[in-house]
């Protein structure tokens, strides 16, 4: 299991699903394990209902269907279907509304969703999700990019205390980079990776769970996005100067990694 998981770690977003596929026929006894472990590219569906779309992940499934953050059914249509509480049902319209707000004035476009449930603790689970696809051909400062997406998945679990003053809140996130670009001087470049961190608080429930998260994942995205600039394109950098060596006077330069 941890050699599996160890490979995944190494497989590029692309092809993760394919890897996944072939690892559950190989061991099928750790499949809960590794579907609950291993984060793939998030896949994007419509909701029929509100005429709008949604991620699908493994957080807002049941069988062989989808539950929509906005009309809250699934798709397609399942009768028995888990569904949150009322009271965390309304804490999930207000997430996705005030999310979506984020996401396009961070990401200047994209897609995003939230889902929540409860958990065996007392608590609930919240799931944050964006999707930003860049499209062929788009223009950047440093060549044309051809193709890139950028996933990003927060996972948070919420456990309040017993005096309902504070909670305990756990984040996991992980973000998944594309990104292919190509000019005359490079040739064609391609990058892809991803990487996963999480942090823990004890927060004061004065502000709200709302407040409380989206701090969180903007401190823990502005943490990522460093750590991808500094493992993968410095990483690259170093490794291309190593082997072709640049005229002197000319300077290597890598896509940037801010969300595209």
């Amino acid at each position: 299991m941890e050699a599996a998981l160890d490979l995944m770690r190494r497989i590029p977003p692309k092809k993760s699903e394919t890897a996944l596929n072939a690892l559950l026929s190989l061991l099928p006894h750790h499949s809960s394990d590794l579907l609950s472990q291993v984060d793939l590219p998030l896949q994007v569906s419509m909701d029929d209902a509100s005429m709008k779309e949604f991620l699908l992940c493994e957080y807002n499934r049941d069988a062989d269907s989808y539950r929509s953050p906005w009309s809250n059914k699934y798709f397609p249509p399942l009768e028995d279907g888990p569904l949150p509480s009322e009271e965390l049902r309304n804490l999930e319209v207000e997430a996705n509304e005030i999310f979506s707000i984020y996401c396009d004035q961070y990401y200047e476009g994209g897609i995003s969703s939230v889902y929540m449930w409860e958990d065996d603790n007392h608590g609930f689970v919240a799931c944050f999700l964006i999707k930003k696809n860049g499209s062929k051909g788009g223009q950047e400062k440093r060549g044309n990019r051809q193709e890139g997406s950028w996933d990003a998945i927060h996972v948070i679990e919420v456990s309040p205390d017993e005096d309902g003053i504070a909670a305990h809140y756990c984040l996991t996130s992980t973000v998944m980079l594309s990104l292919t670009t190509e000019n005359k001087t490079s040739g064609n470049f391609k990058l892809a990776g991803s990487i996963r961190r999480q942090m823990n608080l004890d927060l004061s429930m004065a502000e709200g769970h709302l407040c409380n998260m989206g701090r969180m994942i903007e401190d823990m995205e502005s943490k990522l996005r460093n750590s991808l600039e500094q493992v993968y394109f410095g990483k690259t950098r170093e490794m291309v100067c190593t082997l072709r060596p640049p005229p002197e006077g000319v300077q290597i330069c890598l896509p940037d990694s801010r969300p595209i």
